[in-house]
């Protein structure tokens, strides 16, 4: 897949140095920003010259905490911003390491830090804290190496099919096979752990079963979402395409897309039409090496369905002021209505993206709307989807088909099940479930993409649903008491969850809320990354702790879909089920835990839960 642009440099080991080498390192943040004309700052060439930026006075001010033991990375953030009260900008701890890494923005709040730490008593241990020096710009430190390098025998350099569609070169019936081996592999892996961790768990392994990875209906031109990246080729011309490398490891070239197989034509003819916008501009294109220029990158999303395109030019705009931003939006107008004239394909709708460093607590980079529809519209098991800008949506329409097929078949809800869609996005998986259960419920963090999923429910005439805007770990809870409130006394629960999360996975502690909510006895998890998922699997299964209380979940059986054809990823469906409780364990049948519930839930089921709204 392609690397997306990483605008803080990544970390590199951080050695402790004393506060006064950090004091008199330290650069005034107040400085002006470059100018539009100088295409690359004085220091471009230091490892640390990207300190005198004041996106990064955090690197600045940073302190190393020792003597930590293995703590949970939660625990050590609810000491630093609950009970110590400290404003840092971020915590950086290496995995199963008694340290920590933690950034303020001043050095008043560094002092105060490490005032404060060195030498408090923390969960039996004395910690130790020490000022540690920035970490070096990764791209600066390879060329320094690259230029101490005795032979300068040129590297072969990658292609963009190289980078993003490794395995286009083979046929399609071997990239199947290939995957299938590897996903095989990967549970083999999983089930064995399991085994060590919980010998219960052996007679459910002994009956798991794993089917091959199904095919994408659509093999070429699949991927209904891109985000390129503007920069510069190996000849040093500027283009819009996929990045051949990261940051992190050195590499800021971008290579065109008009060879992959998987866009389609609409998101090449965008990345095309955006090179020409960008090379005639006045404006600049974005470099990394040095956090100079403007044209950053450039978000498509198309619809198979509509024939819908949405261009949102992500524009770097800390070296604009707000009369420049706004000629740069008329800019990009003018040019797409008198692009389009002759154009085989039409941008239905335009949005400019501010993509700079974050502030702290931001999690998103705003979009506004210059022109066009606000939305585009997409297909998935015969319902219709609004999406936004923002909004996650599977990148392969045809293939969320199969998809949503294999997970609604793995766990055969009836109109007796409630279903609770965990990370819900646009609800797709939610409203495509609707037509099978008596009641489905989502949750999402993302604002736009909870008023999405509403319009969809509306549009759709599905009236058996409900969202919820915020945090799954939040809400799941709240959402499994609802369900036991609504059900009928004397009747067997039967709920449901499924999980869609991004490629990192679930946090521990929306593991934590499901594993406690004895109601849910069956669970799908959808994928997009097995590999980092594993954890997950596994904290699901694990025996019952005081970290993850209720019956553990076992894994019954397991299908693949392809919805990366070309490429090495795969999406992995898993059906869990909880081991029944033993007649000792039981306390209360299932229809009797609904009616106790059913005044304790009361409050928080009817207008209480801060819902986005019930549809």
């Amino acid at each position: 897949m392609e690397c997306l642009t990483t605008e803080i440099p990544a970390e590199v080991e951080d050695k402790p140095v004393e506060v006064k080498d950090i004091a008199k390192n330290a650069k005034d943040t107040e400085e002006p920003a470059v100018e539009n004309d100088k295409e690359e700052p004085e220091k471009a060439g230091e490892e640390f010259a990207y300190l005198e930026r004041n996106e990064f006075t955090s690197e600045i001010f940073k302190i190393e905490v020792k003597n930590l033991g293995y703590f949970g990375i939660g625990e050590f953030k609810k000491l630093l911003r609950s009970t110590l009260k400290f404003d840092m900008t971020k915590i950086k701890a290496p995995t199963r390491k008694e340290f920590a890494f933690v950034c303020f923005r001043s050095q008043e709040d560094q002092q105060r830090a490490l005032e404060t730490l060195n030498g408090y008593k923390w969960k039996g241990k004395v910690l130790k804290a020490q000022a540690a020096k920035a970490s070096a710009d990764p791209l600066q430190k390879r060329r320094a190496a690259e230029d101490q390098e005795s032979e300068g025998k040129p590297k072969k350099q990658r292609t963009a099919v190289e980078a993003t569609c490794p395995l286009s070169h083979i046929p399609y019936e071997q990239q199947l096979k290939q995957k299938s081996e590897e996903m095989s592999a990967l549970l083999a892996k999983y089930t064995q752990e399991l085994r060590r961790i919980n010998p219960r768990a052996k007679p459910h392994l002994d009956k798991f079963k794993f089917e091959e990875v199904l095919p994408s209906p659509t093999v070429n031109g699949y991927r209904n979402k891109n985000e390129f990246t503007v920069g510069k080729n190996s000849a040093g011309e500027v283009v819009v395409g996929f990045r051949l490398g990261c940051y992190s490891d050195g590499s800021v070239e971008v290579a065109e897309v008009q060879d992959l197989p998987h866009l389609p034509e609409q998101a090449k003819w965008a990345a095309r039409s955006f090179q020409e916008l960008v090379r005639k501009s006045k404006f600049l294109p974005f470099n990394p090496d040095g956090n100079v220029g403007h044209f950053r990158q450039l978000m498509v999303r198309c619809s198979s369905a509509t024939g819908e395109l949405m261009l949102v030019a992500g524009i770097y705009s800390s070296n604009l002021s707000e009369e420049e931003q706004i000629q740069l939006k008329q800019e990009l107008k003018t040019f797409y209505e008198e692009a389009e004239k002759d154009a085989p394909y039409k941008g239905t709708s335009l949005y400019y993206q501010d993509v700079k460093h974050r502030e702290a607590g931001q999690t998103i980079n705003p979009v506004e709307h210059i022109s066009g529809s606000t939305h585009i519209t997409d297909t998935i098991q015969g319902l219709q989807f609004r999406i936004s800008p923002l909004a996650f949506f599977q990148i392969n329409t045809e293939g969320a088909n199969v998809l949503y097929q294999k997970a609604i078949d793995l766990v055969a809800p009836t109109k007796d099940t409630t279903m609770l869609d965990i990370c819900c996005g646009t609800g797709t998986i939610t409203l495509a479930f609707a037509k099978h259960c008596k009641k489905v419920m989502g949750v999402e963090i993302v604002p736009d993409a909870i008023k999405d999923a509403e319009f969809n429910a509306e549009a759709n005439g599905i009236k058996n649903c409900k969202f919820f805007t915020g945090n799954a770990d939040d809400f799941i809870k709240s959402m499994v008491r609802e369900a036991l409130y609504e059900q009928e006394v004397g009747k067997p629960v039967d709920l449901i969850a499924v999980v869609d999360p991004p490629r990192a996975g679930l946090h521990h502690r929306s593991i934590a809320a499901i594993r406690s909510a004895d109601a849910v006895n069956r669970l799908v998890y959808v994928s997009c990354n097995p590999h980092s998922a594993k954890r997950n699997f596994i904290e699901l299964a694990r025996p019952e702790s005081k970290q993850y209380k209720g019956e553990p979940f076992y894994p019954k059986s397991a299908v693949a879909v392809d919805m990366f054809p070309h490429t090495t990823h795969t999406e992995l469906v898993i059906l869990f089920e909880r081991e029944p409780k033993t007649k000792a364990d039981e306390k209360t049948q299932p229809g009797q835990e609904a009616a106790e519930t059913k005044s304790e839930a009361t409050a928080e089921a009817v207008g209480g839960e801060n819902t986005a709204s019930a549809t």
